[in-house]
């Protein structure tokens, strides 16, 4: 049987658990965010995320709130999305990217960028955590996406020219 200090003491120590508990299980304000593939749609362009190897993320901390989190399809939707947002270079907005060959989620900025791939947007950028021969860092990545946004237009009206451009130069090289 317990007295009455150590039902208190047991009471407080319930309490401070239960609380714990409750605190751990919300979703974490770091990190990427698990993608509902076929359903969650770029913040940018509204195309359904599906291409589980180049989709990115953007994690910022609005003021006085909880983190948010934003789906994009190809990291160029998100690098132009965040162009001309003030928070974008706090060192608390986090920016992720698929890496392309397994599908894992690594530090957009850290990443290295291969060029020469087919990407939802075109933009032809695959990232992946270590260095390669001819790979962009975060910084010339986004020049590159700036250039192949001006060049090509991707969001406007000249999007069906490049595929199907495209479509014909890998039939060409087959």
């Amino acid at each position: 049987m317990l007295n009455s200090a150590q039902r208190f003491l047991y009471l407080i120590v319930c309490t401070l658990f239960a609380m714990l508990l409750s605190a751990c299980t919300g979703e974490p304000d770091t990190g990427p965010k698990q993608v509902k593939w076929d359903r969650d749609a770029c913040e940018r362009c509204r195309m359904v995320l599906s291409d589980k190897k180049h989709s990115a993320q953007v994690r910022w901390v609005p003021l006085g709130k909880r983190s948010r989190v934003l789906y994009f399809d190809d990291i160029g939707c998100a690098t132009l999305w965040l162009e001309d947002k003030s928070w974008k270079d706090d060192p608390t907005t986090e920016i992720w990217v698929t890496d392309h060959r397994d599908g894992s989620w690594i530090d957009a900025r850290k990443a290295t960028y291969v060029k020469g791939n087919i990407t939802p947007m075109e933009y032809g950028l695959s990232a992946q955590p270590e260095p390669a021969k001819g790979g962009l860092n975060f910084e010339q990545a986004k020049i590159h996406i700036r250039q192949v946004e001006e060049r090509f237009d991707i969001h406007g009206v000249h999007l069906l020219d490049r595929l199907k451009e495209q479509a014909r130069e890998r039939e060409n090289r087959r």
